[in-house]
C-alpha cells in the first residue's frame, strides 16, 4: 500500500496526529520549548506582521472563491482555490511562529487623539474579545480543515460526497473566514489604527 491509500484507509487517524502535532508546535513555540527559529530585529517582526496581514487577506479570498466554486458546481476550481488557501495558511504559520519564536508579541496601546480613545477601555475590551474569538476559531479551525484536505487529497472527486468531506468542508469554511477575518481587523487596530508596545517574553 503507498503512502496515498494508507492515508486514504485512516484519515481521522492522520488528521488527529498532524493536528496534535501542529498545536504541539505552536504551543511550544509560545511556551519557549521549541526554539527552532532564529532571531530577528524588531524590523522583521514589523516585515512579518504586515506579511501576515497580507497572506490571511489572500487565503480569506482563496477561501471565499473556492467556496463560490463549489457552490455552482466547479469542482476543479473549488479545489484549486482551496488548496491554494490551505497553502496560504501553512506560509502564515511559518512567519507567524517564526515572529513569536525570534521575535516579540504586541500589546495594544490606545492613547489620546486616536481614534474613540475616550472609549478606549470599551475599544480594548472589543479588541481583546475579537483576538479571543479568532484565536479560538483558528485552534477549532485545525482538524476540521486537515480533515477536508486530507480526504480532498486521497478521494476522486466523484467519491468525496459519499465521505464526510462536505460536512468537514462547510465546518470548516465558516470557522475560518471568521478566524481569517477577525484576524485582519485586529492587525489593522493594532499595527494602523492604535499604538502597541512589545509584550514580555
Amino acid at each position: 500500500m503507498n503512502v496515498r491509500g494508507a492515508v486514504r484507509a485512516r484519515p481521522r487517524w492522520v488528521t488527529a496526529v498532524v493536528s496534535v502535532v501542529g498545536y504541539a508546535l505552536v504551543i511550544g513555540t509560545f511556551a519557549g520549548v521549541v526554539p527552532i527559529f532564529p532571531e530577528i530585529s524588531r524590523d522583521t517582526v514589523l516585515l512579518f506582521s504586515d506579511l501576515i496581514a497580507v497572506v490571511n487577506t489572500c487565503a480569506l479570498t482563496a477561501l471565499l472563491v473556492g467556496y463560490y466554486c463549489i457552490r455552482n458546481g466547479k469542482v476543479r476550481a473549488h479545489r484549486t482555490a482551496m488548496l491554494t488557501a490551505f497553502a496560504l495558511i501553512m506560509a502564515f504559520l511559518v512567519l507567524y511562529l517564526w515572529k513569536v519564536g525570534g521575535g516579540f508579541e504586541k500589546r495594544i496601546v490606545i492613547e489620546q487623539g486616536q481614534f474613540l480613545w475616550q472609549y478606549a477601555d470599551v475599544v480594548h475590551v472589543a479588541y481583546l474579545a475579537m483576538l479571543a474569538v479568532h484565536i479560538l476559531l483558528s485552534v477549532v479551525s485545525v482538524p476540521v480543515v486537515l480533515h477536508a484536505v486530507v480526504l480532498g487529497l486521497t478521494h476522486d472527486t466523484d467519491e468525496l460526497p459519499n465521505t464526510s468531506h462536505p460536512t468537514a468542508g462547510k465546518i470548516a469554511v465558516v470557522a475560518w473566514t471568521l478566524s481569517l477575518g477577525l484576524g485582519v481587523v485586529t492587525y489593522w487596530m493594532l499595527n494602523h489604527v492604535y499604538s502597541w508596545v512589545p509584550m514580555a517574553r
